[in-house]
């Protein structure tokens, strides 16, 4: 045979183009097939796997498009249609990465006031086709493993280091002579609400390196580093660290590392945003409409947007996705993460961690 009987799909598209204009190839090999599209990342629901009472992991399959090349502990942007509309959210992959089986996982805990999280976990159908953005992120596991490690989680912090334990396992990382010595210390409110608690207690009965301490706080109270870590690791100024969970946790993490001069041992996972800075305020413009909003230095311009009634693209409001990069045409413009300034024409800025520090101009 002189060629071979699969044609690539970047001919099917360059051949297609020429047939469908002014369609794109996408929007009929779309319909065959929702994920083949270059347009976006997309993935499909294969599972929702209840983890506990208000837990779940959410199986995905990605569409074209999708790189199997990110490292244990990233975390991915996925979209779900809520009521018509696209809500963007990011959560950490708890599957370790591999091609094999073609899906990724992520775990997510239903939240009171989480429309997403209580949607993922509670309202979301197998098939059903999402959104996805590229994995980032890093807080990863090294490869190499370092020969100590130490992780502390809390609560749904457990999923970025799952993905962790589960590739060292995976890899034989976890038994045998050359095997790193690991630690991990786990707080969950009570018994039943510990993810992965009994794959995690039958990983520590397989392996020889591994040892899990579990914390129930409803009954013995909060984690204290000061307290209590020397009791629970005794060489854990030896070790590098990751940690993940709640804000209070990581800063009583951080104010002990820092305390001891270890901090570049200390690697943190933070799962909400903290806007510290503060702009000078001023009077944006969006050139579409000529509305003007004058936003102090503490609002958004996503949020100022959202003031004057502009349909503002957002996804994960936390400066992750990039869903809602726009242009600001002129002006000045801080990052209210860093004090990043952006003082430049046609620069290209995240709108929801952004703030005026003068008059500027959005290109929408």
């Amino acid at each position: 045979m002189g060629s071979s009987s699969t044609v690539p799909w970047e001919r099917v598209r360059r051949i297609g183009s020429q047939l469908t204009t002014p369609l794109h190839p996408d929007d009929y090999l779309s319909l065959v097939n929702p994920l083949w599209t270059s347009r976006e990342l997309r993935g499909r629901i294969e599972r929702v796997i209840p983890e506990t009472e208000d837990a779940a992991t959410i199986v995905i399959r990605p569409g074209w498009g999708w790189r199997w090349d990110h490292a244990p502990g990233q975390y991915v942007g996925i979209g779900i249609p809520v009521n018509g509309k696209f809500q963007w959210r990011s959560y950490s992959v708890s599957s370790p990465p591999q091609r094999k089986g073609r899906t990724l996982s992520i775990t997510v805990r239903a939240m009171p006031e989480g429309l997403l999280s209580s949607h993922l976990v509670n309202g979301l159908e197998p098939g059903t086709i999402v959104r996805l953005a590229a994995p980032k992120g890093d807080f990863i596991l090294p490869d190499p493993p370092p020969s100590k490690m130490l992780f502390l989680v809390a609560g749904s912090g457990i999923t970025p280091v799952m993905a962790m334990i589960r590739t060292m396992q995976r890899r034989g990382q976890l038994s045998g002579a050359d095997a790193p010595d690991v630690v991990m210390h786990y707080s969950s409110p009570t018994k039943e609400r510990m993810i992965f608690r009994e794959e995690l207690e039958k990983l520590e009965s397989e392996a020889d390196h591994l040892t899990l301490h579990q914390l129930y706080t409803d009954e013995a109270g909060m984690f204290d580093p000061a307290q209590h870590l020397d009791e629970l690791c005794p060489d854990w100024k030896e070790r590098e660290v990751w940690a993940c969970g709640p804000a209070p946790m990581l800063d009583a993490l951080t104010e002990h590392w820092e305390s001891h001069d270890l901090e570049d041992k200390l690697h943190l996972e933070r799962f909400t945003l903290e806007l510290g800075g503060d702009g000078e305020g001023g009077t944006v413009t969006f050139r579409n409409s000529s509305k003007t909003f004058d936003a102090d230095g503490a609002t958004t311009l996503l949020e100022a947007g959202e003031e004057v009634g502009i349909g503002m693209p957002y996804g994960c409001r936390m400066g992750i996705c990039h869903t809602c990069t726009l242009t600001k045409i002129d002006g000045k413009a801080v990052d209210l993460r860093n004090g990043e300034v952006f003082d430049q024409p046609n620069e290209q800025i995240q709108t929801c961690v952004t703030a005026a520090s003068g008059d500027c101009t959005l290109d929408i």
